[in-house]
């Protein structure tokens, strides 16, 4: 059997090992507003802001994942509705397509179970947040279309 090469070698590692996450997130609207959460310090990307989410169990549904994720980290239950954006990002850990869904908050009072904390900003704050690089082409679209993205 003929020997491989390092590089083929890291090759098959990396699609062993580099396994995509799907990620989904919730674009939520209030009153013209979005709301965003904060990581907590400790985890990857910490003190950042993004769309609130998580990782896809394995065999779940995407917009059932983002519900419970939903209530699992700030209290609430909503309405996931069409898809927004959906970014494929290659982070050094490892990469992710993120699902990012249009989401009507239902029930609940937002509250950061899960993350260091929230807000509701105007695509003007938007703008000024430091977020993950994963999170920017939702932020982009969501700011370069406001006539139309906003309820």
């Amino acid at each position: 059997m003929p020997s491989i090469g390092l590089r083929e070698q890291a090759a098959i590692w990396w699609r062993d090992e580099m396994k995509t996450l799907i990620v989904t997130a919730g674009v939520i609207f209030k009153q013209g507003k979005i709301l965003v959460t904060q990581r907590k310090e400790d985890s990857p990307h910490g003190l950042l802001w993004e769309f609130p989410g998580g990782k896809v169990e394995e065999g779940e549904e995407p917009r059932e994942a983002l519900r419970r994720e939903l209530k699992e980290e700030l209290d609430i239950e909503a309405e996931v509705g069409m898809i927004f954006e959906v970014v494929f990002h290659l982070y050094p850990q490892h990469p992710i397509l993120l699902l990012t869904y249009r989401c009507r908050q239902e029930k609940g009072v937002p509250k950061p179970l899960a993350c260091h904390g929230l807000r509701w900003v105007s695509l003007r704050e938007l703008r000024e947040l430091v977020m993950p690089p994963a999170d920017d082409p939702i932020r982009k679209h969501l700011c370069s279309s406001e006539e139309e993205i906003l309820p």
